[in-house]
């Protein structure tokens, strides 16, 4: 049977979960994912678990922080004057903005905190600084 390789295109269907057992994504109900094995399109961890695998095969995986992600970086929190913030834009803990760095790119934000006079963003990924566990189940090498 023919076993995935760097360079194949795949479809995986995956459920990734943090380490309290909850899901943060899953492809089950949008259909499987479509990917190039070593093609960085997807989290190193992750690319790396589908090499070997043959249509048909399932296994489990956890990928360390640092394979996916990274680890928080606690100087990516900012603390900064509520009047920065556009009055129209409505602030909620959780919530995300978006500002354009000096290089011209976007930059996520989320809202960790927030009152009258201050907000608190963070522009860490929202999944930086957790191992990451993926149920992964190979549908089809294209």
């Amino acid at each position: 049977m023919t076993k995935a390789a760097k360079g194949d295109t795949v479809k995986v269907h995956y459920r990734g979960t943090l380490e309290d057992g909850s899901e943060f994504d899953s492809s089950h109900d949008r259909g499987p994912l479509t990917v190039t094995v070593g093609g960085g399109e997807v989290i190193p961890g992750f690319d790396q678990a589908l090499e070997g695998m043959a249509p048909g095969d399932s296994k489990t995986v956890t990928v360390e922080s640092g394979d996916a992600y990274g680890e928080h970086q606690p100087e990516m929190v900012q603390k900064i004057e509520r009047a920065r913030i556009p009055g129209e834009i409505e602030l909620q803990v959780g919530g995300v903005l978006q500002a354009t760095a000096p290089d011209g790119q976007v930059v996520r934000l989320t809202v960790t905190e927030f009152d009258d006079e201050t907000v608190t963003l963070d522009a860490n990924h929202p999944l930086a600084g957790n191992d990451l566990t993926f149920d992964l189940q190979l549908v089809e090498i294209v």
